[in-house]
């Protein structure tokens, strides 16, 4: 198989494998068809106003000061007189969308809607919205409208303000609170001249949203512990004040309005949220208003045992805590609303002020509307799973299901309220684990078929580079034991047999490629078992022992890349084992200023993992001082090596160019932050030096001479500058460190290779990237090769970790960006974030590709090593995913393999990107050419 063809089918394959652990854990969990259910009774409320403060974090509105006084007196009061409070434990992400879902509409969207972001409703879902008479919704612009173009009809009404009001340099981003509050206050006013608007504000089942984001922008600008959170907070309490004052004198204080006050999501102390930390997860419930009941006095200990309650000084009002997608049946209950189809939340009674008998109905209905998802959802199964295949969920039978509700219904009709509330608790626990039982009910078979995948790819590489990259007694006559048509007519056979099945249970598109997949590739896979048969009969002349003990080494360092996705200190471990290196391979005795070189470089890279990922306050000296590092390194290098590597003028100025860019680039984001701290706003000349500075990263190397060291020293300061202006703290060392190790890794690979008595070594300040290759000088792989690869893999990893990101959304610091936008701008921004992390990987890639130059190896040969030891990797979170019996192991498993994934595809097209970076270059005028002895 040809390179590029072989590069084309890897990379279709890994995309595969990456894509398929969506399709097996990450399926949106929608059903539709089923029919609305609502209470029959009155409710008792006849309007609804939601408010819902962004990114609130629970502590934040419920601590007091130390003299005891509350930063919100209004909901404080409503929590000790008038309402009834808890908290609402939101699940992963903890992001905007698929918080303000779980609120609206009831259920949890699976964690890809992350990436789906604040479109309008990429996936149709029911809402409270959806199923009310008329909504008036104000706030973001990136919320309001995904529901709104969600509802049927034209019922709901959104005002929003210009999306680049969503700006992190504000001066004061509680005005985005205050221009809701002052929007809800003259939709009131107009009403009473307008006669056709009041009509409609004076029906029953309206709802009115206010969706306030000062709070989650000021957290992100200034940290949750700052004075604009606190008294952006406090603006909030007193907004929400006056807005009931409105809506009563409005309504003539008819008791018919209920309240609820909440957040979407909370904030770690270091302004951000994605993940799952208690500050991001536990977020703030009140509720007041008609059907609510009354703070309730607490006459013996509440069982929670997390401590709030002492701090908050509440242990003597009753505490009523909820799941985020039970607030949507609440909100239905009190205005009489069908609940949302697809909502999964159980309603919470406690906060319900009604008759046993409208909370036993309340209760059915909410029962029923599960059970009808369930239904649903064991249908669609059904239909698409042969019969004698077919294995329903055993809990919850036909029968089982006529039989509860049967029996729910004749408790409330013998007004045997409160065992009817217990029957229907227990049928929706078990409508819900049939849900998930449904949902996951293809999860095995699936991932059966991309393991086979997966193990088959792998064998086929190892097979691949055997059969060419590797020293073998090679017997023509037994390297096909299988005649290929034989084994071509057998595949077809299987995959007639497979389609087949398929078709007939009518499964989605994606089964037929999981499925189908390894078929193809075991098919190669026995093309290649010659390769086996020559290791087997090469196995006399190997040395068996030596085999053994890289095997062992190589077994036990893939484990630790493994472990050190869990814990990073791992990699400090690994580096320090790695500096030992040339003192074990007899490397110190014959270059001992590299191998000292190499020992400290190790040492000085070990320091990083040790470092905090997240919660670091910002430190722009060391920003400064990383840029500086830069220059003066730079400096040396080129003043040490202008005897050896003589450099044209163009050069030199390009260099010295870049060098002082590099400096400039260090200075720029503490003028940034100075600026954004004095609230003077993002100053329009570090915008611009900023884009211009990543629009050029790429380009500028190109300019540079090829000559090894040249062209990377020319990479090296064009993609720190960039990495510069992204940094906040001690991360902006890293790929100075870095850089530092990969120069004397290059170097020190010549020491190894010419101990291993490798001839026609060339010197390293001769080698041009841009010379044509001498076939006659590749050589075939060798033992120490899979070590080589082993230490790249190795460095990937830590170019990952090391910078401080680990695989959570919230060890990413969005004032890292702020050199180039500060408006709200979620998609833009993470592919800032997402540079970033690539940089250090384009280093390594650069410094594999030297060392493949170098080594004489082909492009091929060492690539094809560490697909090996990344799939192996990614095989083992694979397994370790199916082992996990809680859903947060699982999820941190599936982070880790898509981590894994991204980075195997991420070398595959870097690797094109780094062969261009070293061996291209751009004429953009004309030169004397100079001869290099």
């Amino acid at each position: 198989m040809r390179m590029i063809t072989f590069f084309l089918v890897g990379l279709a394959v890994h995309v595969v494998f990456f894509l398929s652990i969506f399709d097996i854990y990450f399926t949106s969990p929608l059903v539709h068809g089923m029919t609305p259910q609502s209470t029959p009774l009155a409710p008792p409320a006849s309007r609804l106003v939601l408010v819902v403060a962004d990114g609130l974090r629970a502590d934040s509105l419920f601590t007091l000061f130390p003299n005891g006084s509350s930063r919100t007196p209004y909901l404080r009061s409503v929590i000790e007189e008038t309402g009834t409070w808890g908290v609402s434990h939101t699940r992963v992400p903890t992001e905007s969308r698929p918080g303000h879902v779980a609120l609206i509409a009831g259920f949890y969207e699976d964690v890809s809607a992350v990436a789906k972001g604040w479109k309008e409703n990429p996936v149709e879902f029911d809402s409270v919205f959806n199923e009310s008479r008329y909504t008036w919704c104000w706030g973001s612009p990136d919320i309001l409208p995904m529901f709104a173009k969600g509802a049927s009809g034209d019922h709901v009404y959104t005002h929003t303000y210009p999306a680049e009001e969503e700006d992190f340099a504000s001066t004061d981003a509680s005005r985005l609170d205050s221009w809701v509050f002052t929007q809800v206050k003259s939709l009131f006013q107009s009403a009473k001249s307008n006669s056709t608007l009041k009509a409609s504000l004076l029906e029953d089942r309206n709802v009115f949203f206010l969706h306030l984001l000062g709070i989650d922008t000021n957290g992100h600008a200034h940290r949750p512990m700052s004075q604009e959170y606190q008294d952006n907070i406090a603006l909030v309490d007193m907004g929400v004040a006056e807005l009931v004052s409105v809506v009563e004198d409005f309504f003539g204080h008819d008791g018919r309005t209920a309240y609820v006050f909440t957040s979407d999501h909370g904030m770690t102390n270091w302004g951000s949220h994605g993940a799952g930390h208690a500050s991001e997860t536990l977020t703030p419930l009140v509720v007041w208003g008609a059907g609510v009941n009354n703070a309730q006095r607490a006459t013996e200990p509440q069982p929670y045992k997390d401590g709030y309650l002492q701090d908050w000084k509440l242990e003597h009002i009753r505490r009523v805590d909820v799941n985020q997608a039970d607030i949507a049946p609440l909100m239905a209950s009190l205005i009489g609303l069908p609940i949302p189809v697809n909502s999964v939340g159980v309603l919470p009674l406690l906060y319900l002020n009604n008759s046993d008998q409208f909370k036993a109905e309340s209760m059915y209905t909410n029962a029923i509307q599960v059970l009808e998802q369930f239904k649903m959802k064991m249908g669609q199964k059904k239909e698409m799973t042969l019969p004698f295949l077919f294995t329903p969920y055993q809990l919850l039978t036909e029968s089982k299901q006529a039989e509860l509700t049967r029996k729910a219904r004749i408790l409330i009709q013998l007004e045997k309220y409160n065992e009817a509330i217990s029957l229907c608790q227990s049928l929706i626990s078990l409508s819900l684990e049939g849900l998930v039982y449904y949902h996951t009910y293809d999860r095995f078979f699936l991932g059966c078929s991309v393991v086979l995948g997966f193990v088959g790819w792998t064998s086929y590489v190892i097979l691949v580079i055997l059969r060419t990259h590797a020293s073998l007694n090679r017997h023509p006559n037994l390297t096909k034991q299988i005649p290929s048509h034989n084994l071509a007519r057998l595949c077809t056979c299987v995959a007639v047999v497979i389609t087949t099945f398929l078709l007939i249970q009518r499964s989605p598109v994606t089964y037929y490629v999981y499925c189908l997949l390894p078929i193809p590739v075991w098919y190669s896979v026995f093309k290649e078992c010659g390769a086996l048969t020559d290791l087997i009969r090469s196995a006399p002349t190997l040395p068996l022992w030596k085999c053994l003990g890289y095997f062992v080494l190589v077994a036990f360092g893939i484990e630790l890349l493994v472990v050190s996705f869990f814990h990073r200190a791992m990699l400090t471990v690994g580096l320090a084992v790695l500096s030992l290196w040339p003192l074990l391979s007899g490397l110190f005795g014959k270059a001992k200023f590299r191998s000292l070189s190499w020992f400290l470089g190790c040492l000085c890279l070990s320091a990083f993992p040790l470092m905090p990922v997240v919660g670091r306050e910002p430190n722009l000296h060391l920003v400064t001082c990383a840029g500086l590092l830069t220059f003066f390194t730079s400096a040396c290098y080129l003043w040490s090596s202008r005897q050896r590597t003589p450099l044209h003028l163009s050069d030199k100025q390009q260099f010295f160019t870049q060098m002082l860019h590099a400096a400039v680039c260090a200075y720029v984001p503490s003028l940034t932050h100075s600026s954004l701290q004095q609230k003077q706003g993002l100053p329009l000349l570090n915008q611009i030096i900023s884009w211009s500075t990543l629009a050029s990263s790429i380009v500028i190397p190109l300019l540079s001479s090829t000559r090894l060291f040249h062209r990377l020293l020319s990479i090296f300061l064009s993609l720190t500058s960039t990495y510069l202006l992204l940094s906040t703290g001690s991360e902006a060392l890293f790929p100075p460190v870095l850089s530092w190790l990969m120069f004397v890794w290059i170097n020190i690979e010549q020491e190894a290779l010419l101990a291993q008595g490798v001839s026609g070594r060339q010197e390293l300040s001769t080698i041009d990237f841009s010379a044509n290759i001498d076939i006659t000088k590749i050589r075939q792989l060798k033992l120490d090769d899979i070590r080589r690869s082993y230490f790249f893999v190795f460095f990937i990893i830590t170019a990952f970790f090391g910078t401080g990101n680990i695989a959570s959304i919230n060890s990413f610091d969005p004032a890292s960006v702020y050199c180039f936008l500060t408006v709200f701008n979620p998609f833009i921004m993470g592919g800032l974030m997402m540079w970033k992390v690539i940089i250090p990987f384009i280093i390594v890639m650069c410094t594999f590709e030297t060392i493949q130059v170098a080594t004489q190896l082909s492009s091929r040969s060492l690539f094809l090593i560490v697909l090996v030891i990344s799939d192996v990797m990614a095989l083992h979170f694979f397994f370790m995913v199916q082992d996990y019996g809680s859903w947060l192991d699982i999820g941190t498993s599936i982070s880790h393999y898509v981590i894994v994934m991204s980075m195997t595809i991420f070398l595959m097209l870097l690797s094109v990107v780094t062969h261009i970076l070293t061996s291209k270059r751009l004429i953009l005028w004309r030169k004397p050419k100079m001869h290099f002895p």
